[in-house]
């Protein structure tokens, strides 16, 4: 895999592009807070944005914040030598901003509550992240190839939500980077398919039957992930249609040829588990629709994209 590695490591660095958290910013509207500044203590009412949407993005950054944790992994998983090791560098510097920029415009723009906040990212930082079922290259591998789809989905659809071009854009511009970290990790699953077919369909298989967004650790998560789908920013449909279907796509699972027995059974199993997901899907939608209509009818506002 290293010449691989190698080869979409330069890539990487060849169409990456430099931005810096400052300038999605509007450092004009910051004031101080109470406290040591004696400043304006925060309201609800201070915050420009829906409910729903300052819930995703308080998930979005307490999923960016546990970076420690996922560099701990990839860097134990990948290895710090050669090619491997720069890009366990080069991707945690590049994640790094992401956390930057989403938490200077919540506190100047007083979106969230920063006591609130600091509390929870105390909480889920001292919880961690141990990605215990994709412990070896492989799942790890395959992991964020999916993940890093997910997360790059989620970003851009929580700043639609918002209704602040300005924190739309600045999202959006994280999105890039995830979109090409996810661009990097599916081509060394690629690779993996050609060099070892029948674990690489396995430790795919076994992934997607398992998979859990990185924040899944936040506390009350469940709560926030049904709020979050509801008002139709990642959900079930959005996973198998925008974040499985494309990049199992990608890899020609269903046209694979030369796989054992083993591998044709887990690629069965694969597929099962997506006409299972479909259909959990179909059925989420129905039910949402039905609330939906239900609020509309009592006169309620209903935040969705």
């Amino acid at each position: 895999m290293e010449p691989v590695v190698t080869d979409n490591l330069e890539r990487h660095l060849d169409v990456a592009k430099e931005w810096f958290p400052h300038d999605y910013v509007p450092w004009s509207q910051g004031r101080d807070y109470d406290g040591l500044m004696e400043g304006e203590a925060w309201a609800a009412e201070q915050s420009k944005v829906p409910d729903v949407a300052r819930t995703s993005l308080i998930v979005n950054l307490l999923t960016e914040d546990n970076l420690p944790s996922y560099h701990h992994e990839i860097a134990t998983v990948f290895g710090r030598d050669g090619a491997w090791g720069t890009w366990v560098h080069r991707w945690t510097a590049e994640e790094g901003r992401h956390g930057i920029a989403i938490r200077d415009y919540l506190l100047v723009t007083r979106a969230v509550d920063p006591v609130e906040l600091e509390r929870a990212r105390m909480n889920h930082m001292a919880s961690g992240f141990e990605s215990a079922n994709h412990d070896d290259l492989l799942r790890s591998l395959a992991y964020v190839s999916f993940q890093e789809l997910a997360t790059r989905i989620s970003h851009r659809n929580t700043g639609r939500i918002t209704g602040d071009p300005l924190c739309e854009q600045l999202l959006q511009r994280i999105a890039l980077d995830e979109n090409l970290h996810m661009l990097f990790y599916r081509n060394l699953i690629g690779a993996a398919f050609e060099l070892a077919p029948d674990q690489t369909m396995r430790a795919v298989t076994d992934v997607v039957k398992d998979f859990q967004m990185p924040g899944h650790g936040i506390a009350d998560f469940n709560r926030k992930a049904v709020a979050i789908a509801t008002a139709g920013i990642y959900d079930l449909r959005i996973h198998n249609d925008e974040v499985l279907a494309p990049v199992l796509r990608f890899w020609g699972i269903d046209e694979l040829e030369g796989l054992s027995a083993e591998g044709e059974k887990a690629r069965d199993e694969l597929n099962e588990f997506r006409d299972g997901l479909a259909a959990s899907a179909g059925r989420f939608e129905e039910k949402r629709d039905a609330q939906r209509a239900r609020q509309v009818e009592r006169g309620q506002q209903v935040v969705s994209l």
